[in-house]
């Protein structure tokens, strides 16, 4: 998030304020509802509850870690400052009403990090759907967030060693490949859905992911808009970005679904909506419309072909395509920064060569990969050979609403 080191003012500026408190409103809503939404449409209807319960679950839960110790290890100095920060801001202590950051309050800064890491942890979830014990994925929520999250969150915008170096705007690496990644191991050490290439695993309702997407598509505007922490030029450039994007990733995966069955879906528009969003989401405030347009043809052509074609050889049942989407459009995304970044809106840039910045930029996606998978398979692990993560055979055929929550929509 470059706008923690350009914004340099020291009085507090209202404007700026009232519109990140209005940005933190709108990502809390891009999960709940927005991605709730969208993900329940996608599943069968015995686990639509239980589905829209892992972003409740997520925002609960995830919401307590980061004011008790992670924003303080994402976002303050320590003895490890460069793998993570340190414990002097637990529990939000040492932070004035009247401190800044920049020209806002440093804890409507706190407030706003909250719910990136809220959502992280909600699309991880997608890739779970349908078989996962939901204790299990409440403690793995507060695990994963607090040794995965916050350390890549303090690597790239909270003084780590990516500061500065690797360019993420709004989150593609933080938020979408950490989360991406997350998902396809943890759906690697579940194992597939029962009924996964053998029975009818169709969409229960998509006029529910249509609902979603597009209080996901508003909420992206907080997103990424926010990520400029300041009512200001540079927040209007990530909004317009945004908007392009998501249009041109639509249009493209239509027409790619098109042209390859001869129908354009209403998930595949859904789909490349969501691709368009992800892949600008690390560049929203760096590139032109030019530069945002092209990023969402190729992001959203490449998650088309990663769902489409490679989904199959990794054997792995990412259930809801948060690796597909997510992981896939946040590497294409960060990497793509690095080749249309725009001198004019980051002057920085002019002295960073073009293949020096794509490489910071693959480093940073390569560190965050290998550290999420590392990670992430470690806490997965614990927990199924502890509590277990998944439900059993009676259990998944039941239905997890039913099983799990003691509750169904009614026929």
């Amino acid at each position: 998030m470059p706008a923690l080191a350009m914004a340099n003012e020291s009085v507090l500026d209202t404007g700026d304020t009232a519109w990140v408190l209005t940005a933190t409103a709108l990502v809390l809503m891009m999960t709940i509802p927005g991605l709730a939404l969208f993900y329940a449409g996608m599943v069968r209807k015995k686990n639509i509850l239980s589905t829209m319960m892992h972003s409740l679950g997520a925002a609960a839960v995830v919401s307590i870690v980061w004011v008790v110790a992670g924003y303080s290890l994402a976002f303050s100095e320590g003895a490890m400052n460069a793998f993570v920060g340190g414990l002097d801001h637990v529990m939000l202590y040492n932070i004035g009403l009247d401190e800044l950051d920049g020209s806002i309050p440093k804890l409507l800064t706190a407030i706003f990090q909250l719910t990136f890491a809220v959502i992280a942890m909600a699309i991880l979830a997608g890739s779970l759907a349908e078989r996962i014990k939901f204790s299990s994925f409440m403690v793995f929520a507060a695990a994963w967030t607090l040794l995965v999250y916050v350390p890549v969150c303090h690597w790239v915008w909270g003084g780590g060693w990516l500061t500065g170096d690797a360019l993420d705007f709004a989150g593609g690496t933080v938020v979408h490949i950490n989360a991406g990644v997350g998902g396809l191991v943890l759906a690697y050490l579940l194992g597939s859905r029962r009924d996964y290439g053998k029975g009818n695993l169709a969409p229960a309702n998509l006029a529910l992911t249509l609902i979603g997407t597009g209080l996901i598509w508003v909420g992206w505007f907080g997103f990424n808009g926010g990520s400029a922490l300041g009512a200001n030029g540079n927040a209007v450039m990530a909004l317009i970005t945004t908007q392009a994007a998501a249009a041109v990733g639509a249009i493209t995966w239509l027409m790619a679904e098109y042209a390859k069955r001869g129908k354009a879906s209403a998930l595949g528009g859904a789909s490349g909506a969501v691709a368009g969003l992800v892949g600008i989401t690390p560049a929203a405030g760096f590139v032109d419309v030019f530069g945002a347009m092209a990023i969402g043809v190729l992001t959203s052509l490449g998650c088309f072909v990663m769902i489409y074609y490679a989904k199959k050889r990794l054997r792995v049942d990412d259930a809801l395509d948060a690796f597909g989407l997510h992981g896939v459009g946040g590497i294409i995304g960060a990497v793509l920064t690095g080749v249309f970044v725009s001198p004019a809106l980051y002057p920085e840039i002019a002295d960073v060569s073009l293949l020096k910045q794509l490489w910071l930029q693959v480093e940073g996606v390569i560190a965050t990969l290998v550290y999420g998978w590392v990670m992430t398979f470690v806490i997965g692990i614990t927990i199924k050979k502890t509590i277990g993560l998944r439900v059993d055979a009676e259990e998944e055929y039941q239905g997890l609403d039913l099983a799990i929550h003691g509750e169904k929509i009614a026929d």
